[in-house]
Formats: structure tokens, C-alpha cells, sequence
């Protein structure tokens, strides 16, 4: 139970990576919010497989690119379940995928834009009161593909840059007041969003993994999990990669 009364915050996760981590950090004693957009029923099963297991837990909808939303989940969470140690910034933004000549810039904004309201509404809602407290934990899941670029993700790789930056400048700033911030970048993961993509790519890719294995959101939720608890209490500004070993550092 290494997070026995805390309070946290997973955005997107009614599905694949952030299901896998909000689970994670219920089993490990955290209060948790199951945040959705769109999707109540992934979020209702989540929420149920927490309660099942014994977790603490309620299912919040909210658009996090829209602030008043991201207020109203905040305050809620804050009413039922406590003050919020725990931020994790997981909820996906969606992007074509194409060569640059073939990109509108009107996607290409919206996914940088969407990429890092979402971050900042909800670090600024749960910022203050970790001010406040003197501590706080805020883990932004970020992309291998920020530092490794891949053919037809440029919107990808460029706004999960912009996040790694901001999380760097957040750690920097926030540090005086106890808070960390620090990046997880996954490598290719098992998740309803890569389903569609070609099995040969999967094999692909793994076989150069030095693990010789795509990754699951068990093992990404692990890594969020370690930055979350006091062991890991005096490290902040740090980028993870949880890809098997395809990006080291």
C-alpha cells in the first residue's frame, strides 16, 4: 500500500494505458478518479474492476481541454475523495497520421493545442492547493517518439516535445513547494489505439526491442507508479523511456 491516503487524478483512463494505471495506484491504496471524456461505460468498468479489488474509487467525466471542466472534475474529486497529491496527464489527443506535405495545419495545431491544454488546465486546477500542502506528484505521459521520431507522426513528435519542455520548466519552478513533475515516454504498447495498426509493424518492432517485446499498459503503469511513490521522493524533471530498451539514455 505504498500510496495509503493519497489522492489521485488519471486523465484518460477508461482505457488502455491510463486504465492500467489508475488500477495500479487503487491496488496501491490511492483514492482515485476514473476520468472519461466520451466513453462512460470503459469508464463504468474500470471504476468496477476498483471496487471489486477493494480500491477507493468514482468515475468523473470531463473534456480536459476544456477548463471549466477540468475545474468542476477537480473540485469534485477534492469534495469526495480529498485534496489531490496525484496528477497524472495521460488523456490522448487523436492525430492523423500522414507525411508532413500532406498535413493541414489545422490538425497539426489542434493536436499541439489539445496536447498541452489539457496538461496545463489541469496542473493550474490542482497546482495550488499542492502550494499550499508542499508536496505534490505530477507525472505527464509523453511519447518515445518525442526524442525518437517516426515517418507520418510530426504532429505526434511535436507536441509530445512541447509537453516534455513544459514539464521540465513545471519541475524547475514548482520545486521549491515540494511538487515533482516528471515525464513517462512509452515505446509501441498494446492498447485499443495501436490495434489497428499492421502486425507485421508490431513484429517489426519487436524484434528490435532489445526485450524482444511490444510494451503493455501494465508496464507503463508501473513506471508512473514508481514516480508516485517516496521512492522517488527526490527525483524531479526526469524523462523516462518504458520501451523495452528501444531508447536509452
Amino acid at each position: 500500500m505504498l500510496l495509503q491516503g493519497k489522492t489521485a487524478i488519471v486523465t484518460g483512463s477508461s482505457r488502455g494505458i491510463g486504465a492500467a494505471t489508475v488500477k495500479l495506484l487503487a491496488a496501491h491504496g490511492a483514492g482515485v478518479a476514473v476520468n472519461y471524456c466520451g466513453n462512460k461505460e470503459k469508464g463504468e468498468e474500470v471504476l468496477g474492476d476498483i471496487q471489486k479489488a477493494g480500491g477507493k474509487a468514482i468515475l468523473v467525466q470531463a473534456d480536459v481541454t476544456d477548463r471549466e471542466q477540468v475545474d468542476r472534475m477537480v473540485a469534485r474529486v477534492e469534495s469526495e475523495l480529498g485534496p489531490v497529491d496525484i496528477l497524472v496527464n495521460n488523456a490522448n489527443m487523436s492525430f492523423p497520421v500522414k507525411p508532413f506535405v500532406e498535413f493541414a495545419w489545422e490538425d497539426f495545431e489542434r493536436k499541439i493545442l489539445n496536447e498541452m491544454k489539457a496538461s496545463f488546465y489541469c496542473c493550474q486546477a490542482v497546482v495550488p492547493g499542492m502550494v499550499r500542502r508542499k508536496n505534490g506528484c505530477i507525472v505527464n505521459v509523453s511519447s518515445g517518439l518525442s526524442r525518437v521520431p517516426g515517418p507520418g507522426f510530426i504532429a505526434h513528435c511535436s507536441a509530445k516535445s512541447a509537453l516534455d519542455a513544459f514539464s521540465k520548466s513545471l519541475a524547475l519552478e514548482l520545486g521549491p513547494n515540494g511538487i515533482r513533475v516528471n515525464v513517462v515516454a512509452p515505446g509501441l504498447t498494446l492498447t485499443d489505439a495501436t490495434a489497428h495498426q499492421p502486425k507485421e509493424m508490431h513484429q517489426a518492432v519487436a524484434a528490435h526491442t532489445p526485450l524482444r517485446r511490444l510494451g503493455l499498459p501494465e508496464d507503463i503503469a508501473g513506471a508512473v507508479l514508481f514516480y508516485c511513490t517516496d521512492w522517488a521522493k527526490f527525483i524531479s524533471g526526469t524523462y523516462l523511456p518504458a520501451s523495452g530498451g528501444t531508447q536509452m539514455t
